[in-house]
Parts: structure tokens; C-alpha cells; sequence
């Protein structure tokens, strides 16, 4: 049982019966959403490191996933009704945080962040869930506001940020909500290790549609093309606000803005415009789609049958009714930033979380070395 918990991507010279040494320390990362519970577990190169602290090789890599874990656990079903978290929504998550202690305590992890986001930010008895958690399994799991939760996805997602354009759009869609950040990119910054760009955050938003919050509120019509309508309208006029408050439409005539767009609808909607057979990362990750192709598909989406959507290879069950809703809010946006083009990041959370926790490694690899002749 022990030896599946490991991924065949592990490097062989970095464990010994599962454990790290002092080289590589591990890190772990836990993002409990409205829809999902997460895990990202890295290992850290320590010579890499230092040798980025040093400058002699700037673009050293310093960190790489040897495992991971994803698990819809749909937390936040009945949320809008009752304003609580269910016992069975909450056994689900419990079981899938089981597993990632599993994980974490596999590899010897030394520094671990586990966040909630907007399902336990909403729910009365959030605090139940958060006390199980840390009491039968060890796991301390924050609560982040949404400004967090915005401020990570934004540092998950900086690896594909385009240095020679000067401002961005970054957006996730979550079961919960939908961020969207403003920011401004500084590609001739001083670059640290976890934030492949420099940037500044200028102004965010946080809307109350998710794809599970919006999928639960209108049941058994969330598929219509009705609802998609008034959600896509919804979301288009409060985005449209945020850009007009920041002037972000004057930015995109003169060609200074990206757009970047992060969560399981876009993947999906990518993955569907590819043509997969099944869901490949890394053929994913970075690709850039013209807006126009994703509201096609969008649209192709929403009149599939359910059926049809169950038994698409890039769907399926799990997220057949889901990517309905998303793909609504996804034209939202899209409605309101009118840009050519999106790039499609697969990371967030997580690998925020990793990043700065990364960062801080790299604070006390400073300290050490500030001290010891080179």
C-alpha cells in the first residue's frame, strides 16, 4: 500500500525508503475548496537554491511536484440553503484530507500550508470541519479571506505570465466564487526564486459565483440555456465594473493587457479545443486559445445532452453539470475583458502556496549564508 502512494516521477536518488535528506526538504500544499480537496507535495533543491542566491545560474530550478492528489468532495453542496457545511459534506472532505496526511507523512514533509477557501469562509459551522481536521488527522488549515485567496492563485499563476506585457488579467473560477486580480507585470524586476515575474497587484473583485454555489441555486435548470444566459450577463456587468474602475479597456487598445485564466472549466474548455483523448497537463499548461474559440465551445457544451457531456472524454461525470455553469461565467468575463486571446494556466492555489512557502526557505538560506565566506 505504501509504495502507491508514491508517483514514478520521484527522483530514485532523492528518497530512501520514502524519506528525504537534507538536500531536498519537502513541501506540501492543501487547498480545500467549495468542489475539491487538493495536494501538491514538491521537493526543494537546496544546491539550486543557492546557487539562485549566488547568481550563478539565475534561472536554477529550484523545486519540482513529486506528488499529488485531487478529490471533488462538493463541500459546499446545500451551503446556500442551510448557510452550514452537511456531516456528509464534510465526512467526504475528511476522508480525502486523510488521504493527503497519508501523503504528506509519506514523504517526510517539513513545511505544510493547508488553506479553506469560500465554502468554509460562508459556513456557520466552518470551524467544525477545521477542528476534525486537527484534531484526528494533525492538519492546521487556515480560512483565507478572498484577498488571499486571490493573492495566491496570482503567485501559482506567475510562472506564465508574459514579461513584455505590462498589466494582466488573472482569473479563477472556483466552486465558491470567481476571482479576478488587476496587476501590473515588471519584467525587467528582480526575479526570486517561486516568482519567475515580478509583479504588483493593483486591484482584485471577488463574485459570488461558483460553479457549485450557481449549479445548487438554480438545481435542475443550471443547464439551460436560460441560466446560462442570466449568469453569463450577471458576471459580464460586475466584471465590466472592475474594468472600468480600473480603466483596463483603455489599456487593451493599446495592446498592454493578457489575460490569463485559471480553473477546471478552462483546462476542460482547452482540453476539448485540443482535441484529447484524455486530460494531459502539460499539453495544457501555458497554451494560449483565441476568447472567440472558447466561447464556441462554450456554446457546444451547453447544447450537448447530458449524456453526451457524461461520456466526453475531457468531462465526464464528475464535472458534467459543473463545466455548464463555468463555461457561462467564463463568457462573462470574456464579455467584459474583451481581449483576443487567454492563456490557459493549470495551477493556483497550491502552487502558490509552494511558491511562498519557497520563499521562505530561501529567507533562511540568506541568513545562513550571509555569514560563511563564498
Amino acid at each position: 500500500m505504501i509504495k502507491q502512494l508514491i508517483t514514478p516521477a520521484v527522483d530514485r536518488a532523492t528518497y530512501v525508503g520514502g524519506r528525504c535528506d537534507a538536500h531536498y526538504p519537502i513541501l506540501a500544499a492543501i487547498d480545500l475548496g467549495t468542489n475539491s480537496c487538493r495536494l501538491l507535495v514538491a521537493s526543494v533543491n537546496m544546491a539550486g537554491l543557492k546557487k539562485t542566491f549566488f547568481r550563478r545560474r539565475s534561472n536554477a530550478p529550484v523545486w519540482k511536484v513529486v506528488d499529488s492528489f485531487a478529490k471533488i468532495v462538493r463541500l459546499g453542496e446545500g451551503l446556500h440553503k442551510t448557510g452550514e457545511l452537511s456531516e456528509e459534506a464534510m465526512e467526504r472532505s475528511i476522508e480525502a484530507l486523510r488521504v493527503c496526511r497519508r501523503k504528506i507523512d509519506f514523504h517526510h514533509a517539513t513545511r505544510i500550508r493547508a488553506v479553506a477557501t469560500e465554502a468554509c469562509r460562508r459556513a456557520t459551522n466552518g470551524h467544525v470541519l477545521i477542528d476534525r481536521a486537527r484534531n484526528e488527522l494533525g492538519l492546521n488549515i487556515e480560512i483565507i479571506p478572498s484577498e488571499e485567496e486571490a493573492r495566491l492563485v496570482l503567485t501559482g499563476c506567475a510562472a506564465i505570465l508574459n514579461p513584455q506585457t505590462p498589466y494582466a488579467v488573472v482569473f479563477d473560477i472556483g466552486g465558491g466564487s470567481t476571482e479576478a486580480i488587476w496587476l501590473r507585470v515588471n519584467g525587467a524586476g528582480k526575479k526570486r526564486p517561486g516568482y519567475p515575474i515580478p509583479f504588483e497587484v493593483i486591484d482584485s473583485v471577488s463574485l459570488p459565483y461558483g460553479v457549485v454555489t450557481v449549479s445548487e441555486s438554480y438545481a435542475q435548470f443550471a443547464s439551460t440555456p436560460e441560466i446560462h444566459v442570466d449568469v453569463r450577463a450577471h458576471v459580464r456587468d460586475e466584471i465590466t465594473r472592475f474594468a472600468t474602475k480600473n480603466k483596463i479597456q483603455e489599456h487593451i487598445a493599446n495592446s498592454e493587457v493578457q489575460l490569463v485564466g485559471s480553473s477546471g472549466t478552462v483546462t476542460t474548455l482547452a482540453a476539448i479545443k485540443m482535441g484529447l483523448v484524455r486530460y494531459e497537463r502539460r499539453a495544457i499548461d501555458g497554451l494560449t486559445i483565441e476568447t472567440e474559440a472558447l466561447k464556441a465551445i462554450s456554446q457546444k457544451i451547453l447544447f450537448m445532452s447530458q449524456t453526451e457531456r457524461i461520456q466526453h472524454p475531457c468531462i465526464g461525470g464528475g464535472r458534467a453539470e459543473l463545466v455548464v455553469v463555468g463555461s457561462a461565467i467564463l463568457e462573462g468575463i470574456c464579455d467584459a475583458i474583451q481581449i483576443k486571446e487567454l492563456r490557459v494556466a493549470d495551477r493556483g492555489v497550491r502552487e502558490g502556496i509552494l511558491s511562498e512557502l519557497l520563499v521562505d526557505i530561501n529567507k533562511n538560506t540568506k541568513k545562513e549564508f550571509r555569514n560563511t565566506d563564498v
